[in-house]
């Protein structure tokens, strides 16, 4: 009797978790606001967790990350713009790279909105992404972000006590990789 009635209490509870839709965020982040809470896996790839400093397995959050600005692209591999956009998005990660002044305080990542590894890796592959690329294939974090087109920038600022604050939000292309960088910088008081 008390295995029957377990097994309906599974049943029950598995049931409520399909109803219960995930939250889902009305809009993107806004300037001001909190990062919404997300865990990713750790990078399989050493260049990878070594660029964020990242120790090896388990999951992460981006206040984790070793720097004091996080740059997040959402991307799709299906996504035009977001193949259009690939090479002044590369450019953004030299410029940072190059510059000792601003190499380890800013980082790029990208979230790949409904697009799997193996997704994900081509158009790493192809477009020659050099930071790292993160699947979402249910699109659990995009959801987060408010369900945003792609491609759709955040910049988050790290802050000393862990917290992390968005200082820019915004759809779309950027005009220039190096007028995008001046502006984060400025946003962001580096």
């Amino acid at each position: 009797m008390n295995r029957i009635l377990m097994n309906v209490l599974v049943l029950m509870v598995c049931g409520l978790l399909w109803i219960v839709p995930v939250q889902a965020a009305k809009s993107p982040p806004k300037v001001g606001e909190i990062l919404p809470d997300f865990s990713m896996a750790v990078p399989g790839e050493s260049a990878d967790r070594s660029y964020l400093g990242l120790s090896r397995g388990g999951s992460f959050k981006i206040p984790q990350i070793r720097a004091r600005v996080v740059i997040l692209e959402v991307f799709s591999m299906y996504c035009p713009f977001c193949q259009k956009e690939a090479p002044n998005v590369n450019r953004l990660y030299q410029l940072i790279e190059e510059n000792p002044n601003l190499r380890g305080k800013i980082k790029l990542i990208g979230i790949g909105a409904g697009n799997s590894s193996y997704e994900v890796n081509v158009f790493k592959t192809r477009y020659g992404i050099p930071f790292p690329l993160f699947p979402d294939m249910e699109y659990s974090i995009h959801a987060l972000l408010g369900s945003v087109r792609t491609p759709y920038f955040i910049a988050a600022r790290i802050n000393s006590d862990g917290t992390h604050q968005v200082i820019y939000s915004k759809l779309g292309a950027f005009e220039s990789a190096e007028s995008f960088l001046r502006l984060i910088i400025k946003s962001a008081g580096l």
